[in-house]
């Protein structure tokens, strides 16, 4: 993440549950409560993805929560909302989605330095139950490393 890059939300089971292939940066289409509901870092990335219709990315079941101050000005809190990428990169990850097992998550949501939004996008393919198990093995054995060196620097 660079400096100039205030974060907003991740998607905390996408690593879990995927390996991420490659990753892109595309912006999205949002109304003006939506983006204020973003500076008060009321959205969810739980349980979504990225399709591709018509030659137009859309990202399904991002929840932004309404404005707090908003009135007739917010919209659907779960409604589809278009993503901005080149269409050389639409095109790319079109020919990669239709490949068995790849999909579309996006991984964390945030502002530039510009205060646009972002979505990293991921290309991804799912993990199986053992793949999973592996990870968390994996995960415990470098807590347990690193723990080793924290008690021995200690001494």
């Amino acid at each position: 993440m660079a400096v100039d890059e205030r974060h907003i939300t991740t998607n905390k089971k996408a690593f879990h549950d995927y390996f991420v292939d490659e990753t892109f940066e595309a912006g999205m289409a949002l109304t003006g409560t939506e983006v204020k509901s973003l500076r008060e870092n009321k959205a969810s990335l739980r349980d979504c993805y990225a399709s591709i219709k018509r030659g137009e990315m859309w990202l399904h079941g991002v929840h932004i929560a309404p404005y707090s101050h908003g009135n007739r000005g917010n919209v659907d809190t779960d409604r589809q909302r278009k993503l901005l990428l080149h269409k050389k990169e639409i095109r790319y990850l079109l020919g990669k989605t239709k490949e068995r097992g790849y999909t579309l998550i996006p991984l964390r949501m945030y502002f530039t330095s510009r205060n646009l939004v972002k979505v990293e996008i991921g290309l991804a393919r799912g993990k199986k139950l053992y793949d999973k198990r592996d990870a968390i093995a994996e995960k415990d054995q470098q807590r347990d490393v690193e723990r080793a060196l924290r008690e021995r620097q200690k001494e």
